[in-house]
C-alpha cells in the first residue's frame, strides 16, 4: 500500500496554464500544460477569455492526475500561482463582467503619468506601497475602466488577481492572498492591509467593497468542492492554500532560502530579485513586496523585457521554420540556438531593444534593432535578441546592487532560457557571474506547491520547504575572454537607451497618422 503524500501546484502565466504534482522531496511525478489565447483588441491591450482560462485549468488538472497514476486522495494540498497584476472581474456567481487583463497591458499609461506628477506620491504614498506604479497594475486598469467601461466595474462583485480567481472557482471562497496583492499598489505593504488613503489617491474608494479579505500564502483558503471534484477528478475536501505571487514562487523554486542571494527569472518578464529582512523604500526601485514568511520582503527589479521577445520574433518571422522543424521532430528553439551559436559577439554591433511589450523602466520605450546593414543575417538578429534580453536583466541587477552591495555574484537562474545552453552562456558572459541552475522543470508550480506543504504542517516555513525540495543540477561559468567585448556592447546599449528616450517620447506622443 502506498502511503506517500503529494502536493499539486497550478500556475496561470501570461497565456500558459500548467499543473504539476510533487512529492515532499520535490520530485515531480507529472506535468501538464495548455496554452490559451492572448487577445489584443487594440494596440497595447492584452486580454484573455476567462471561461477559456478556467477550462484550461480543468483540462490540466485532469491531465496531470491521469499522467501521475496516483489516487487523488493522496494529494494533501493544492496551491495556485499566476502572473502578478493584471485584472480579473467577476460577479457574485463568478461570471466574468469582461475579459481578464494580462499584466503586459499598457492601455492605462496616462493614469500612471498623472499619479507620478502628484507631490503626494513620494511623500505619502510611496512609504506605504514601497513600489513603482505601472500600467499593468490593477490600480491603473481599474481607473481606466472607471472612465471607459464603468458598467464592467459596476457589475463586478469581486476584484481578483488571476490565481485568486482560480482558487475561488476551486473552493467557492473569495479571498485575496497577501504576497500577490502586495505587488499591486492596492494595499499598504508597510502595514499589510487595505488603506483608505491609498484607495482615495487612486480614485478608488468605491472599489473597497469589491476587494476580498486578505489571507496568508500558507493559510487554508478553502477546500475542493463536490462540484469541482466531479469536474476534475480531485478529491472533495482537499485543502487549498492561499498560494503565492509568481515572482515569489520562482524565487522559492530557485532555492532562494536566505537573504542576499540573487535570483533571475527570464520568462515573459525580466524578473531580478532577492529576499531581505529590511524593506526598501526607494523611488527608483520597481517593487518591494511581501515574502511568504514573517519579517521577510522581496526586492524586485522587473519589466516585460525578457524571453517573450524571442517568442514574438518566432511568431512573426519564423512561423514556417517552426512548422518545418516540428515536421522533422525538432524544435524551432533548437534552430534559434544553432543560428546564434554560428555567430560570435564581436562580429556584429547589431543591437536590440527588448521592448516589444513596452518597458516600465525606460519611459515610452518601444522595441527595435539598431545598426542593421546588408551584412546582417537572421542569425545576427537572433543573437541581438539573446544579448538584448540579457542586457535588460543586467540593467535591473545593477540597480539592485546599488541598493544592496552585499548581493552574491553567484546567481540562481530560472525561466525559459534555462532550456538554451547557448543563451545561458551569453548570460554568464555578459554578467561575468557564475550561474546556478536548479533541477526544476516548472518553477511556478513547485513554488506554489511548497505553500501547500507548509499549510499542512510538513515544513515549518517556506525556507525549510525550499531546503528540502530544491537541488542545484548545473553550474555555468563565465568565459573571461568575452568580458571585454560584452562590456563594450553593454556600455553602447546604455548610451543608446539614453539617446533614444527623446525620440521615443516624441514618437509615442504624436497623433496617429491619418490617410
Amino acid at each position: 500500500m502506498n502511503n506517500k503524500k503529494y502536493i499539486m501546484g497550478i500556475d496561470n502565466g501570461g497565456t500558459v496554464t500548467k499543473a504539476a504534482i510533487y512529492d515532499l522531496e520535490g520530485q515531480v511525478l507529472s506535468i501538464a500544460s495548455n496554452t490559451t489565447r492572448m487577445i489584443t483588441p487594440k494596440p497595447f491591450f492584452t486580454e484573455r477569455d476567462i471561461e477559456e482560462l478556467w477550462q484550461s485549468n480543468v483540462l490540466v488538472i485532469k491531465e496531470v492526475l491521469k499522467k501521475s497514476a496516483i489516487d487523488a486522495a493522496d494529494i494533501i494540498g493544492i496551491s495556485v500561482t499566476g502572473h502578478g497584476n493584471g485584472l480579473y472581474l467577476v460577479d457574485e456567481q463568478g461570471k466574468p463582467t469582461r475579459n481578464g487583463i494580462i499584466s503586459t497591458d499598457n492601455r492605462a499609461k496616462k493614469y500612471v503619468e498623472q499619479w507620478y506628477q502628484s507631490p503626494k506620491f513620494e511623500s505619502d504614498i510611496l512609504p506605504k506601497t514601497m513600489q513603482s506604479i505601472w500600467a499593468g497594475q490593477p490600480v491603473a486598469l481599474l481607473a481606466w475602466l472607471q472612465d471607459n467601461e464603468p458598467e464592467s466595474l459596476e457589475k463586478a462583485r469581486y476584484i481578483f488577481m488571476v490565481k485568486d480567481l482560480i482558487r475561488f472557482y476551486l473552493t467557492g471562497e473569495a479571498t485575496q492572498e497577501l504576497t500577490d496583492i502586495s505587488g499591486t499598489n492596492l494595499i499598504n505593504v508597510r502595514d499589510r492591509c487595505y488603506d483608505d488613503e491609498l484607495l482615495a489617491f487612486w480614485g478608488g474608494l468605491s472599489w473597497k467593497d469589491k476587494l476580498p479579505p486578505i489571507k496568508l500564502s500558507t493559510d487554508c483558503c478553502g477546500r475542493i468542492t463536490e462540484e469541482i471534484a466531479a469536474l476534475t477528478g480531485l478529491k472533495a475536501g482537499t485543502p487549498v492554500s492561499g498560494g503565492i505571487f509568481d515572482i515569489s514562487a520562482s524565487s522559492l523554486a530557485s532555492g532562494i532560502n536566505q537573504t542576499n542571494k540573487l535570483a533571475i527569472v527570464a520568462g515573459t518578464w525580466s524578473i531580478n530579485e532577492y529576499v531581505t529582512d529590511k524593506p526598501v523604500v526607494d523611488k527608483d526601485l520597481f517593487m518591494t513586496s511581501i515574502y511568504p514568511m514573517e519579517n521577510r520582503w522581496q526586492i524586485t527589479e522587473a519589466s516585460p523585457t525578457s524571453a517573450s521577445n524571442l517568442e514574438w520574433f518566432i511568431t512573426q518571422f519564423m512561423a514556417a521554420d517552426k512548422q518545418l522543424e516540428e515536421a522533422k521532430g525538432s524544435s524551432v528553439y533548437d534552430l534559434c540556438n544553432q543560428l546564434v551559436a554560428s555567430t560570435t559577439p564581436d562580429e556584429s554591433q547589431l543591437m536590440f531593444f527588448p521592448f516589444v511589450f513596452g518597458s516600465n523602466t525606460i519611459p515610452d520605450a518601444t522595441a527595435g534593432f539598431v545598426g542593421v546593414t546588408s551584412f546582417h543575417q537572421r542569425a545576427h538578429f537572433l543573437r541581438a535578441i539573446y544579448e538584448g534580453v540579457a542586457f535588460s536583466h543586467l540593467y535591473h541587477v545593477e540597480r539592485l546592487r546599488r541598493i544592496n552591495p552585499q548581493l552574491s555574484n553567484v546567481i540562481r537562474i530560472a525561466g525559459g532560457i534555462t532550456h538554451s545552453p547557448v543563451w545561458l552562456q551569453i548570460f554568464a558572459d555578459i554578467f561575468q557571474s557564475q550561474l546556478e541552475i536548479v533541477d526544476v522543470k516548472e518553477h511556478g508550480t513547485l513554488g506554489a506547491a511548497m505553500t501547500a506543504a507548509v499549510m499542512e504542517g510538513y515544513f515549518p516555513d517556506v525556507f525549510a520547504a525550499c531546503d528540502a525540495m530544491v537541488k542545484v543540477s548545473e553550474v555555468i561559468h563565465p568565459q573571461l575572454d568575452k568580458q571585454t567585448v560584452y562590456a563594450k556592447k553593454y556600455a553602447m546599449y546604455k548610451r543608446m537607451l539614453d539617446d533614444m528616450q527623446p525620440t521615443w517620447k516624441s514618437h509615442n506622443h504624436q497623433q496617429p497618422i491619418e490617410a
